[in-house]
């Protein structure tokens, strides 16, 4: 008998899975399309006010109001998308997304008034929200039933490094300081975005009707047959209490997330008196973790179960504001430390949490109403960063530690919420997802790479 061998893998490939990355042969556009977008909301995020300022006769708070009120409007839109998902699939509504915020931007080019700058910062936020509720499917296509905690991974430190990339890179803009120049950043994101949602619509096999008979996603679209049939639409979501029970427990992760962006400076300047360089060190080193260490998370993440990892994202948490909370009593030498230690925690658990919550959100949901399922996980996004800002300012007002015990709690009241997420639900409900039992068991027992 001849003996078989498999091919030697490539140097390359063997880099690529010590690292955690996934396979990226021939999912360049994909790729590029997300690192794209990541640049694009780097820059914007980090001078579209200064824009909007030095660009129009509008005041600071003019100027903030119009993109508070722009955003707002915003809020209800993710139940829309989702029926757009349901109907044209996520290949169709990101390269949209991408498209719709190149009128959003174009449209900042021209604005000079309030309601121009709520007008199209709305749009703007439109087009990123068809952006990120469709990239979690079609990242699901893209993957080919394989490697998918890996590749969910990979496009959270894609977005951290083009964030960061497109940060530095606005910072270098606003130093210039001219209108031109910034006139010229915004151009640029124009012909990037446009660029990005031709790459997209130009993708291969990340159609739902492409994965047929592609290995272990055949079994999502067998019993995804109803597509564009979507029965019980939002009603069906709101009775399914297991996916009502992981948006629950996102929004915790949700609240998490605006830590760095709402809390953290203005507790440790105030509070802690503590010098504002340190809040610059650790945001870096939470940053550095992130793009250096997600995807090595990610290759230990896709071979333990989901459930187990997100009890751990939640305890990491847990402890990690704990000890923000308790440096008010340590002494001044040891702050700098309870800080740095604070946030090792926050950044593990954030790169725990990232690749099952985003995976779950899309295989826990039935192929025909998947769209409607992640317009309602998407709510938690949208309702939780909109509502943080004013609650735990509001909590840090009535005290310094009041912040901390609430982030605290909330991510120990989770636990229970996510024990049984990746169970198999009863054949006679009839909220449960047609193809959840054969995507979430690929959590248990299918290391991959």
């Amino acid at each position: 008998m001849m003996s078989q061998h498999s091919p030697e893998p490539s140097a390359w490939r063997r880099i690529q899975t010590a690292w955690g990355l996934p396979d990226l042969a021939g999912k360049g556009r994909f790729v590029t399309a997300n690192l794209i977008d990541s640049l694009g909301n780097g820059l914007v995020m980090a001078f579209t006010v200064v824009f909007f300022v030095k660009t129009t006769s509008l005041s600071l708070v003019a100027v903030g109001a119009a993109l508070t009120v722009g955003q707002l409007l915003v809020l209800p839109v993710p139940l829309l998308i989702g029926c757009l998902l349901d109907t044209y699939g996520p290949r169709l509504v990101v390269a949209a997304g991408n498209w719709i915020s190149v009128a959003g931007f174009i449209g900042f080019l021209f604005s000079h008034a309030a309601w121009q700058i709520v007008l199209w910062q709305f749009v703007v936020q439109l087009g990123a929200t068809a952006f990120w509720m469709g990239n979690s499917p079609l990242t699901v296509l893209v993957a080919g039933g394989v490697e998918r905690a890996r590749w969910f991974g990979f496009v959270r430190a894609l977005r951290n490094v083009g964030v960061g990339f497109g940060g530095a890179a606005s910072a270098v803009a606003l130093s210039i300081g001219t209108v031109a120049g910034l006139r010229a950043v915004m151009l640029v994101n124009v012909v990037t975005f446009a660029v990005a949602g031709w790459l997209v619509i130009t993708l291969r096999g990340a159609d739902a009707s492409g994965t047929a008979g592609a290995g272990p996603a055949e079994p999502e679209q067998a019993a995804g047959d109803t597509t564009g049939r979507a029965s019980g639409g939002y009603r069906t979501v709101l009775k399914d209490t297991r996916y009502l029970r992981l948006v629950a427990t996102n929004l915790s992760f949700v609240f998490a997330s605006t830590v760095i962006s709402v809390l953290l400076a203005v507790y440790a300047v105030d509070n802690l008196d503590v010098g504002a360089w340190i809040v610059g060190v650790i945001v870096v080193l939470n940053a550095v973790m992130v793009a250096l260490l997600q995807t090595l998370a990610s290759r230990w993440i896709e071979s333990r179960r989901p459930v187990t990892v997100l009890v751990l994202a939640l305890l990491c948490n847990a402890a990690a504001f704990a000890v923000f909370g308790t440096l008010l009593v340590l002494p001044g030498w040891a702050v700098i430390a309870g800080m740095l230690i604070a946030m090792v925690l926050y950044t593990v658990g954030e790169m725990l949490s990232s690749p099952p919550t985003s995976e779950l959100s899309v295989v826990m949901a039935p192929e025909h109403l998947r769209g409607r399922y992640l317009g309602v996980y998407q709510l938690s996004w949208s309702v939780g960063g909109g509502a943080a800002p004013a609650l735990l300012t509001a909590l840090l007002a009535g005290g310094a530690a009041l912040p901390w015990v609430f982030l605290t709690a909330i991510s120990v009241l989770a636990v229970p919420l996510v024990l049984g997420l990746d169970r198999r639900p009863a054949a006679t409900s009839e909220a449960a997802p047609a193809d959840d039992a054969a995507p979430v068991g690929q959590f248990d027992g299918d290391p991959v790479g």
